[in-house]
């Protein structure tokens, strides 16, 4: 006898474990296609999608601040004029600018 020649009773061991293995990837494959399963999976990608975005925004706007921060405070926290006093001037002279328009047309 060689070792190649198999019982019926090994070859009926081996059916009945692939019959297992495939009802496995069957019940798999079910919940898989199941549509509360792909509408869970759509919302969680859609979700972390969401997520990652505002993430970005969220340190973009940081960095943003970071930026106007340090260009008007020193390292120590301590204020810079020579860089406000302008900025400062420029806000009221367009404040002026717009109540004087806004003036000049109801007069019209």
């Amino acid at each position: 006898m060689s070792d190649d020649v198999r019982t019926p009773a090994q070859i009926e061991a081996e059916i009945a474990r692939r019959r297992q293995d495939l009802a496995a990837t069957l019940d798999e494959l079910a919940v898989r296609v199941h549509p509360v399963t792909i509408a869970r999976d759509t919302k969680a990608k859609a979700v972390s999608t969401v997520d990652h975005t505002v993430g970005q925004a969220y340190v973009a706007a940081n960095r943003a601040v970071s930026r106007a921060k340090a260009h008007f405070v020193t390292d120590e926290g301590a204020p810079r004029p020579e860089r406000i006093l302008p900025v400062a001037v420029a806000g009221v002279v367009l404040i002026f600018a717009v109540t004087g328009l806004s003036a000049w047309r109801r007069r019209r």
